[in-house]
Formats: structure tokens, C-alpha cells, sequence
């Protein structure tokens, strides 16, 4: 059988940090869009990730794990087997994207000059609400050509860009952070406790299976669940599994 990735957050940072990487990954599917349906679907996750992004302050997040993670870099640079010009690489990369961060006093605020956007924004909220008699300047936006309207989906993406890059690379460092090791779990129950703080853990299982997470950032609980699609619920694994686990 086939093996599925599962990733938990254990702090809600890094809980808002997966989901935002979810709505930036349906976007980019999203604005590759052929049909009217298509495009109201991208405005829906597109409007979706701006109220995440005004809701949270990603600035001060992004800025204190950008710091933190260019003194980690810093330390490992006195290590003799270090890959100099990766670990250059890795700096410039943070330093640059920190840099652009604080240019912004609020990430995403730019949007805010799209006049379009802001007239329709509030019927997505409504459910049923976005119809040609609710919003007919946005059905005749959908009438225009592929080519006019991929051109103001790309425009209109651009203004998240350095949210988008901040979470690619802050979420790379932290999957980095832990390799995967193979563990047996008895009863498909596994505690695990960190040394160190775990952000988040990630777990290689039997796709026929699916793990339910608790737990801090010191101490966590993983309990396997399979589910059973003829009657819709689930039931606790109950011999003993292996799969792989990663803290990070």
C-alpha cells in the first residue's frame, strides 16, 4: 500500500504558516483557470488568503524567525565540514527577504489601492452571493479575454509575493530542521517528548491509515485511527505499526 505524509503543527505560528502554504498552492492552480467557474474559484481562495493575511501579524513571525534562524546559520558556520558557499547562499537568501519585509509596515496592505478587488471582495463572503445581479462589473471582467485577465490574476498575486517567499523558506528550514527515523508503535499509540522545542512533527505512514496529533511543543501524543468508508467513521488502530516520524 501506498504511504501518506501527514504534518501537525504544534504551535499556532507554524498552524497559520501550513495554512497559508495550502491556500498559496491552491492559487497557483487556481489562476491557471478555463472556464467562469474557474475564476470565481481563484477569487474565492484569493480573497480567502487575504483575510488570513490582514488577520495575522506574519510581519513581526516572519521577521522573528528570519533572526533567529540567520544566528543559527551564523553558529554553524564555524563547523569545519560546512558547505560554505550553500550556507552563503542560505544567508543572502534571509537577509534579502528580510530586508524587503521591513519595507513593508503591513504585508499585503498594497491590495488595498485595487479598487476592483475591493468592490467585490464582501460577496464572497455571502454564500450564493456571487451572481451576475450581485456583481455584474465582475461578470463583465469575466468576459474579457484569457490573456486581459490572467494579466490582472498575475498583477493581483504579485502584491503577496513576499508572503509567498517567506513561507517557502521558512517552512523549508523547519522541514530541514529533523531527517525522518523509523519507529514501531504498540497499539498504534506513540508519546513522543523534545529536547528541544518540536514546531511541528511530521509522520510517513500507511496511506490506509491516518494519525490524530496532541500535544505541546515539549511533549506530544500520536493515535492511529483507520477509517472505514462504508459507514463514515473511524476506529482505533489497535496492532502494532511501523512508520517514520520526523520533530522538527
Amino acid at each position: 500500500m501506498s504511504v501518506a505524509l501527514y504534518e501537525f503543527p504544534l504551535c499556532e505560528k507554524v498552524r497559520n504558516y501550513l495554512r497559508l502554504e495550502q491556500l498559496f498552492a491552491q492559487l497557483k492552480e487556481a489562476k491557471n483557470a478555463s472556464s467562469e467557474n474557474h475564476y470565481l474559484h481563484f477569487f474565492e481562495v484569493f480573497f480567502n488568503t487575504i483575510d488570513m493575511v490582514d488577520r495575522l501579524d506574519l510581519r513581526t513571525d516572519f521577521l522573528r524567525d528570519i533572526d533567529a534562524q540567520e544566528r543559527k546559520l551564523l553558529h554553524w558556520s564555524r563547523h569545519p565540514d560546512i558547505n560554505s558557499s550553500a550556507l552563503e547562499a542560505a544567508l543572502h537568501n534571509l537577509h534579502t527577504i528580510g530586508s524587503n519585509i521591513k519595507q513593508n509596515k503591513k504585508l499585503g496592505a498594497s491590495l488595498r489601492e485595487e479598487r476592483f478587488l475591493g468592490t467585490i471582495r464582501q460577496r464572497f463572503s455571502t454564500p450564493g452571493g456571487v451572481t451576475s445581479f450581485d456583481l455584474p462589473s465582475l461578470f463583465c471582467w469575466l468576459k474579457q479575454d484569457n490573456a486581459s485577465k490572467k494579466l490582472a490574476m498575475d498583477k493581483w498575486l504579485s502584491h503577496l509575493n513576499i508572503v509567498e517567499d517567506s513561507l517557502e523558506m521558512l517552512l523549508s528550514f523547519l522541514r530541514q530542521k529533523s531527517s525522518f527515523h523509523t519507529i514501531t508503535s504498540k497499539s498504534g499509540y506513540h508519546q513522543g517528548t523534545a529536547e528541544d522545542k518540536v514546531e511541528m512533527v511530521r509522520i510517513q505512514c500507511d496511506s490506509g491509515i491516518f494519525p490524530v496529533v496532541s500535544g505541546s511543543r515539549n511533549r506530544f501524543a500520536i493515535k492511529f485511527m483507520k477509517l472505514n468508508t462504508e459507514i463514515g467513521t473511524s476506529e482505533a488502530v489497535t496492532s502494532t505499526i511501523e512508520l517514520k516520524l520526523a520533530c522538527c
